[in-house]
């Protein structure tokens, strides 16, 4: 397999965890239980990646996104029970980043989750979280598509951007690797569609990260 690259950088959401439907059905309960204005599935499916300050200022521009936050985190707290379930992982995925890990990469995690919900994720995927050496959270550093969270993990792995993948499902992803100087590669099972994550400057894109051993061996 190619070493061409010493760090993997995947997107959480739509990437490693099939959670585009949960956070939809959950952002819609939110909505409704609050009484803000409707939304569409599609307008809240097509924000998926992006930090929640942001998802909120484009569904609801014109209204303080700190204060809905704050109205949804008091909701979730309230409401929603710390035993709901985390969304499953991608068929396939952990054996695949095990596979890459006995290989000699290192995984890292730059996603649009707050830490909080990072960590709640990776502490029901216990196996997937024994994998990762560094994280980035979009409530710790700059959103996506800001390439602020791929400096700092770069930094904090000691390595250059042409040593890293970064491997998401949205144009966002592809974005902020590309400010980043770092090759962005799709996943074609999350929210956005293969020919705009092409457009945004992808180096490819893959059906899943099953498919990216294979990749690599070709790249």
């Amino acid at each position: 397999m190619s070493r061409r690259f010493e760090l993997l950088i995947f997107d959480w959401d739509g990437t490693l965890a099939d959670s585009a439907a949960t956070i939809v059905s959950s952002m819609q309960q939110a909505i409704a239980a609050l009484e803000l204005p409707r939304r569409s599935d599609d307008q809240i499916r097509e924000l998926i990646g992006l930090g929640l300050v942001d998802v909120m200022e484009r569904l609801y521009p014109g209204i303080d996104a700190q204060h809905l936050i704050g109205l949804l985190e008091a909701y979730r707290k309230r409401f929603v029970g710390h035993a709901s379930g985390e969304a499953p992982l991608f068929a396939g995925a952990l054996d695949t980043l095990r596979q890459l890990d006995v290989m000699g990469f290192r995984i890292a995690i730059a996603t649009g989750k707050s830490r909080a919900g990072l960590r709640r994720a990776l502490a029901h995927h216990g196996q997937l979280a024994r994998l990762v050496s560094s994280s980035r959270c979009a409530d710790e550093t700059a959103s996506k598509p800001h390439p602020k969270m791929l400096h700092e993990l770069l930094e904090e792995e000691q390595l250059g951007p042409e040593q890293a993948l970064m491997i998401g499902d949205t144009e966002y992803d592809i974005a902020m690797a590309r400010s980043a100087g770092l090759l962005g590669l799709g996943v074609a099972c999350g929210v956005h569609a293969p020919s705009r994550i092409r457009a945004a400057g992808a180096a490819g894109v893959i059906d899943g990260v099953r498919d990216l051993p294979a990749w690599l061996a070709g790249s």
